[in-house]
């Protein structure tokens, strides 16, 4: 009789052969040998189908979707045909370390709530450097909503998660499926709607465990999004969000994907919105403005000087913040380029 897998693991891709065979063997590199790797290929893909077909390991599996319904669907269809009690998550661009499941795993085993969502810093990788994100792990007793929309700094936000570090219960994935139709912030838009459940808690593993790719040169729909329709989103969950995490959203995120349209009709409704649902702190007000008025490629020059980051021939992986952000085993209470939100313009 076959016993079932340990962890399922879902990668939603379309028409990136090369890059979901490199995601589906950092999978099957994993330390946990009892998992299964379900690839959802986004509608009929002959190039991918095949490309997987050469992979010889009984692990995977492939799905192929009728026709194109985006990632958020891929990933449900995946979590449908999950066989595990844990799911993770992974997009077909990144990749896994080989400890990344048990690191998880062994995170979840000492959780206090019934259905941990277990994340985890990663390894940012661009042209320029290495880096490791987040730069601070959630606090004791911080929402997780101020934790993943709150800056500190004016050119860069703390708090991240990324789908491809999310590990969860099976049955919390099928409970809070991802939202169909949602083209940007759908990790964040997940795991609100997660640990809104009170038998839901957030981990964030200290270690890098992923490698989160932005060095290739292809188009990303998540930087298409047009600043209307996440707005609308924000409204519609303004009940997942406090006051000041509202404001930060609207005008950091929400903000940098509406400034190009430099309105001055724009600028006053976000503000206003912003007041009238949220609580904005000084450090709002000033991203804003500083989003508005300074050119982007100015903002990435003082940005990368800000955190001491420079082109040099050798990568190097920036230091992980120090362990003084201790894992929190309880706060109170996020597709791809989240990091890109916090300003606009992560890269």
């Amino acid at each position: 009789m076959e016993s079932l897998p340990e962890v399922s693991v879902v990668i939603p891709t379309r028409a990136r052969p090369e890059l979901v065979t490199r995601a589906v063997r950092s999978a099957l590199a994993q330390t946990v040998g009892a998992i299964e790797v379900i690839v959802v290929i986004d509608g009929p893909d002959e190039p991918t189908s095949r490309a997987l077909a050469r992979i010889a390991d009984a692990r995977l599996r492939v799905v192929v979707v009728p026709a194109p319904g985006g990632a958020p669907n891929a990933r449900n269809v995946g979590v449908r045909a999950a066989r595990a009690p844990w799911t993770a998550l992974l997009d077909d661009d990144d990749e896994w370390l080989p400890g990344k499941l048990a690191a998880q795993l062994a995170a979840a085993g000492a959780a206090r709530a019934a259905l941990p969502v277990v994340a985890s810093r990663l390894i940012n990788r661009t042209p320029r450097a290495d880096s490791v994100l987040p730069r601070r792990l959630p606090a004791p007793d911080e929402p997780v909503c101020e934790y993943l929309t709150v800056r500190r700094g004016l050119f860069y936000g703390d708090g991240f998660v990324q789908t491809s570090t999310i590990m969860a219960p099976t049955v919390l994935l099928r409970r809070e499926p991802f939202t169909v139709g949602l083209r940007r912030m759908q990790e964040l838009d997940w795991v609100l709607r997660a640990v809104h459940h009170d038998d839901v808690e957030l981990i964030v593993a200290a270690e890098p465990l992923v490698i989160f790719h932005q060095d290739e040169n292809r188009p990303r729909i998540t930087l298409s999004s047009p600043w209307q329709g996440q707005l609308d989103w924000l409204r519609r969950s303004r009940h997942l969000f406090t006051p000041r995490a509202y404001a930060a959203l609207a005008m950091s995120v929400i903000g940098s994907m509406a400034a190009p349209t430099r309105s001055a009709r724009v600028f006053a409704l976000l503000l206003r919105d912003a007041r009238r649902h949220g609580r904005p702190g000084a450090v709002d007000y000033l991203t804003y403005l500083q989003i508005w008025l300074i050119p982007p490629a100015l903002r990435h020059r003082v940005r990368d000087l800000l955190l001491g980051r420079r082109r040099t021939p050798d990568r190097a992986v920036a230091a992980a913040p120090a362990a003084d952000a201790s894992v929190p085993s309880r706060p109170a209470r996020a597709d791809r380029d989240e990091e890109l939100a916090r300003d606009g313009a992560l890269r």
